[in-house]
């Protein structure tokens, strides 16, 4: 069923509530998805990306019901991976001759995974696309590392932006606005999606969002391609995506660590009365890698100013879901997060030096040297630990 947008704009995407694990196992969807798919019925007929391939039958049936297939003028597609074009093979056999309109390296990415030479169309940023009664969509590449053929799209007069990845999140809700969405819900899975996805793309996210604010061009709406569209002061979405975009952290420190026989678990604790000695403000979180999601820890990090990661020594090396975390960091380029490594050991002190290499190696500004414990911890140990705490706090609000 086609959802009402504005005018004569519609959702004839899909609401995934089964989904709990998106791109493979590589992110965490506690909340499913949805697939956004747009229809633009004005003189034009004019869809806006389609769905995951698992739903492409019921897709088309559904789009089937709304509008006559035949009738569409022209499909656009924003993005290229699967989960925005997988019902493109079904309905082209439908509608073969339909222009496909994408960047060059769209029509790259759609032909090297769906092996056809369709009708395509490619376009560049500032093309335009008249739909008729004086309105037209105007392109703008956005090539991301990740994904170098996204591309959104602006509707003139009504003043709509398709933003494909950016402003999204993984949520599912028939609600579809973020006026009647929990806010709780979309608070969460805004951020976490921009930490884990976004933040890579911080420069160029702020670049084109700034030049936008430059030329002063209107927006009453946005519509992703998966989760809540925009609709009421949907601008606060951009102005987080700013605020993130700026080094961004909350009064947080997060200590992230593993544990074999509770050593290293029973330092992180002594870590955190120390931080929270020193002030009774700062949110402090220990959270242990093999436990919490790893998505989730990524958004923690995030919201962080400080860091600190520990594992006892395993194989001389450090517990593998540690290693796991800090590799995912790696890719993820966070800016100004001070952190320092700590750990256990009993033959061997080798975790805290591998933690502190990866540290440093995932741009993490490393404010103090590694403290560790041999076999059972003493009295004096919890008592170091709980010192090193208070000084990495105190080193973090000097720094502030």
């Amino acid at each position: 069923m086609k959802k009402h947008i504005k005018n004569n704009i519609y959702w004839v995407g899909k609401n995934d509530w089964e989904l709990r694990r998106y791109a493979g196992y590589d992110y965490s969807a506690y909340r499913g998805t949805s697939y956004n798919s747009y229809l633009i019925q004005e003189e034009k007929t004019v869809l806006i990306d389609t769905v995951i391939a698992t739903f492409g039958d019921e897709y088309i049936k559904n789009l089937a019901k709304e509008v006559d297939l035949s009738s569409i003028d022209c499909i656009i597609c924003t993005q290229s991976e699967g989960d925005h074009s997988g019902a493109l093979p079904k309905l082209m056999n439908l509608i073969p001759h339909t222009p496909i309109y994408c960047t060059a390296n769209g029509k790259e990415v759609l032909m090297g995974n769906y092996h056809q030479n369709w009708n395509f169309v490619t376009v560049k940023s500032g093309d335009k696309l008249p739909v008729g009664n004086g309105k037209e969509i105007i392109f703008v590449e956005f090539p991301l590392n990740s994904s170098p053929d996204t591309m959104f799209c602006y509707m003139t007069e009504e003043n709509v932006l398709f933003s494909n990845a950016l402003f999204g999140c993984h949520l599912s809700s028939e609600l579809l606005f973020n006026d009647l969405v929990n806010q709780c819900d979309l608070n969460f899975e805004t951020i976490k999606y921009y930490a884990n996805l976004m933040n890579p793309h911080g420069k160029v996210i702020t670049n084109t969002i700034n030049e936008y604010i430059r030329k002063n061009i209107p927006i009453d709406v946005i519509c992703p391609s998966h989760g809540i569209i925009w609709r009421e002061n949907p601008l606060q979405i951009v102005t987080k995506y700013l605020m993130w975009a700026n080094n961004y952290h909350e009064n947080q420190v997060t200590i992230i660590y593993d544990t074999t026989y509770n050593a290293t678990r029973t330092i992180a604790e002594s870590i955190a009365d120390g931080i929270y000695s020193a002030d009774h403000r700062v949110d402090v979180k220990l959270l242990n890698a093999s436990i919490c999601d790893r998505n989730d820890l990524i958004t923690e990090v995030f919201r962080s100013k400080g860091v600190l990661v520990g594992s006892p020594c395993l194989n001389h090396g450090i517990l593998p879901s540690i290693s796991c975390f800090l590799d995912m960091t790696k890719g993820l380029k966070f800016k100004d997060k001070k952190a320092a490594a700590f750990g256990s050991y009993g033959l061997k002190d080798a975790s805290v030096r591998m933690i502190y290499s990866k540290l440093k190696e995932s741009g993490f500004e490393i404010v103090m040297d590694p403290i560790s414990f041999k076999w059972s911890l003493t009295d004096e140990a919890l008592e170091a630990s709980k010192n090193y705490g208070w000084l990495f706090w105190d080193l973090l609000s000097r720094n502030d």
